[in-house]
């Protein structure tokens, strides 16, 4: 199974592997290369599949090195892209050199800026090693790094010459990481018309068994609107933006948690779950879409609420509420004073809109906070 698309007069792809095989190298072959491949890989992915990846790739010949990073969002940094990009310096490494990222959003997002700074671009592979990154942030080609604590504050658009999703790398997930995936799925399955919802209801016991025939379906759908959505707007000024579906209120949840709590309290796609369900309360309470939202999130054990416990006190609440309201008014989209979202009256009708309800806004982050 492979995907095709054309961007600016190229074609990329996305391959599903149920394992590394010659047929993944031949991909790597095809390229026009100077034979130098630089693969940066999460230390925290099982060492056994960097072994095996590194070895396949020893048959084509290239010149290959290895560069061990930790994917935590505290490392989606400056710091770490220089890193990168002083290993490629120090290495002699050309614009038809290759740059191999294995790991989830944080170090794909870094390493496609990387690729997209190193002598204005070199060409670039993504192995996406989460389900995040696998439903979303492996295509599309928006790279970028965290700066003073805004997330995705500095970056810009590169795209991957081709992404692998391979089994392996799902068979092996931690469940909360496997599950965070999900409301990114379910986001796609709720702004256009496909079989996401069908596949999520009704699939539901082989998807938690990881049946990888039915993830190829699941994430396969999911792509493709991803693509619908950005292939004639690159650059995020229409249709695109239908995309960040949950993520006004979704990233402010992260920054606040992370900075009251910790850092990896939520999971990027636990926090676009609740921020949907934030969206459409905004907009409409009584919003039937909602309930539809709990039920699949809940179904596959997904928070509902920011904080899912008791123990926090009334001061506490209070703190994190008016942090995750101060977090809004961060909202990239933002184009005059007031925060955008998108809005979602009906079902696979996005739309963008400025939350001008201040009022409203603080009600519901209380409404979603315990």
């Amino acid at each position: 199974m492979k995907i095709k698309y054309k961007i600016n007069q190229n074609y990329n792809f996305v391959s599903f592997k149920k394992k590394i095989d010659n047929t993944f190298v031949y991909e790597i072959e095809k390229i026009h290369s100077d034979k130098n491949i630089l693969i940066v890989y999460d230390k925290n992915i099982q060492s056994d599949f960097i072994k095996k990846f590194y070895d396949s790739l020893k048959v084509s010949g290239c010149r290959i090195f290895k560069l061990e990073l930790e994917g935590k969002k505290k490392n989606k940094n400056e710091k770490t892209l220089f890193n990168i990009l002083n290993f490629l310096l120090s290495n002699n490494f050309s614009k038809k050199s290759i740059l191999i990222s294995i790991g989830g959003g944080v170090l794909g997002d870094v390493c496609g800026l990387a690729a997209s700074l190193y002598l204005r671009g070199m060409i670039y592979f993504h192995v996406p090693s989460t389900m995040t990154a696998m439903v979303d942030s492996c295509l599309g080609g928006k790279t970028a790094i965290n700066y003073n604590n805004i997330i995705n504050s500095i970056g810009n658009y590169y795209h991957a010459n081709h992404v692998f999703i391979f089994n392996d790398l799902i068979q092996k997930l931690p469940d909360k990481e496997f599950l965070a995936g999900i409301p990114e799925i379910l986001k796609c399955g709720l702004i256009k018309k496909n079989k996401i919802i069908k596949l999520l209801k009704t699939e539901k016991n082989k998807i938690l068994k990881r049946d990888f025939d039915i993830l190829k379906k699941l994430i396969f759908e999911t792509l493709i609107t991803k693509i619908f959505f950005f292939k004639d707007d690159i650059y995020e000024k229409n249709s695109r933006l239908s995309l960040n579906f949950g993520h006004t209120f979704a990233h402010a949840i992260e920054m606040a948690t992370a900075k009251l709590i910790r850092s990896d309290f939520l999971r990027h796609g636990e926090a676009v779950g609740i921020g949907m369900m934030c969206e459409l309360f905004y907009e409409n309470p009584r919003s039937k879409t909602i309930e539809i939202l709990e039920d699949v999130l809940q179904n596959y054990g997904l928070p509902i609420r920011v904080l899912n416990a008791k123990k926090y006190n009334s001061l506490s609440l209070q703190k994190l509420q008016r942090y995750i309201y101060q977090f809004v008014f961060y909202d990239k989209k933002k184009i005059n004073k007031y925060p955008r979202f998108i809005s979602l009256k009906k079902i696979y009708s996005p739309k963008i809109k400025e939350m001008q309800n201040l009022d409203m806004i603080d009600h519901t982050i209380y409404r979603f906070l315990n």
